[in-house]
């Protein structure tokens, strides 16, 4: 799993073949998550404070998201994003 970036618990990575539209995945234990980058839409349950912490991230590093789905589209290193503090 092309990880990029860890906090509270939470893991946070984009896959280098997955489907459009842009997204990226969050694990917490043994749930799972995909959230749009372009309008934070939610598919999956989470633990509502997980998904509190998952989605004030998305806040601040959506456009660093959506640089690295791109980077996945072309095969190339994903760059880390700071995690949640």
């Amino acid at each position: 799993m092309p990880e990029i970036s860890r906090f509270l618990g939470i893991v946070i990575a984009i896959y280098y073949r997955d489907h459009e539209p842009p997204h990226f995945h969050a694990r917490y234990g043994r749930h799972e998550i995909t959230v749009r980058i372009d309008d934070g839409l939610v598919d999956g349950r989470f633990p509502q404070r997980a998904l509190g912490h998952v989605l004030e991230w998305y806040k601040l590093h959506q456009q660093e998201l959506m640089d690295n789905w791109q980077r996945a589209r072309q095969r190339q290193t994903l760059n880390p994003i700071p995690p949640l503090e």
